[in-house]
């Protein structure tokens, strides 16, 4: 029987190429985001591979959240993987010129909604008494960086509750995961520099980045170990970068 993977934000990046790797590498796949037809897209690609069921809601949204995890059909209640990808950065200024929109969103998105979408899905595996929780953080969550402050907070978050997520669900043989990557040529520095698709394109010049499949790919190795195995906390960097701030580009 396949197992069933719950992704949030699967609409792009590190959490569609997920989705298309593990739904062809023998998961069921519920794909999670904000944009509807982005998800229709996913699911017209995914259903040549395996089964898909599709949740559309902002994480952010607490109610709409539990809504749509209630929604699901008796046949997806179980669910044995949850990647906990949906995630995002805004804006990149000093603490003193930060733009506390910018710092709710993050703090929105990181933190609460991992928490709105963990807990309901915890439940179900406390009562399975088995599953796998993979949270997506960043190198950010390991290591401070100038104008970092309030994403890199989001992320040091994250990186907390996957330590005590693993302590607390370990009496119900439930394996909790982080993926913590460095520089992924993503949407991810469009949303933070906001649309400005110069100034996101520079991130990644000079040096092979990492790639959304690249993740992909770690996840699915980390979901498919046996089950004495938990890959507990995994630091992945393009070769270029030695930490937050040096990066080789030649």
């Amino acid at each position: 029987m396949k197992k069933t993977a719950f992704i949030t934000g699967a609409t792009s990046g590190i959490g569609q190429a997920t989705a298309l790797l593990l739904g062809q590498n023998g998961f069921r796949i519920i794909a999670t985001g904000r944009r509807q037809e982005r998800l229709v897209e996913l699911k017209n690609e995914l259903e040549k591979y395996t089964e898909i069921h599709t949740l559309n809601f902002d994480v952010r949204d607490q109610k709409a959240v539990l809504k749509a995890i209630e929604s699901l059909p008796k046949d997806w209640e179980n669910i044995d993987l949850l990647v906990n990808n949906a995630g995002n950065a805004h804006g990149l200024a000093s603490i003193e010129n930060g733009n506390m929109e910018d710092w709710e969103a993050m703090i929105d998105i990181n933190v609460k909604g991992l928490l709105y979408v963990s807990q309901p899905i915890i439940e179900k595996m406390v009562a399975q008494k088995a599953g796998h929780i993979i949270n997506i953080g960043s190198v950010a969550g390991k290591e401070a960086y100038p104008n970092g402050n309030v994403y890199c907070a989001s992320k040091h978050a994250v990186d907390a509750l996957n330590s005590s997520m693993r302590m607390d669900l370990n009496k119900y043989g439930i394996k909790v995961s982080q993926v913590a990557p460095g520089l992924v040529e993503t949407e991810f520095s469009l949303v933070r520099f906001k649309g400005d698709e110069d100034r996101s394109k520079t991130v990644y010049e000079g040096f092979d980045a990492l790639k959304a499949e690249d993740i992909a790919d770690l996840i699915l190795f980390m979901a498919t170990r046996p089950a004495h195995v938990n890959l507990a906390d995994v630091l992945v960097f393009p070769t270029a970068q030695a930490s937050s701030t040096m990066v080789n580009k030649s």
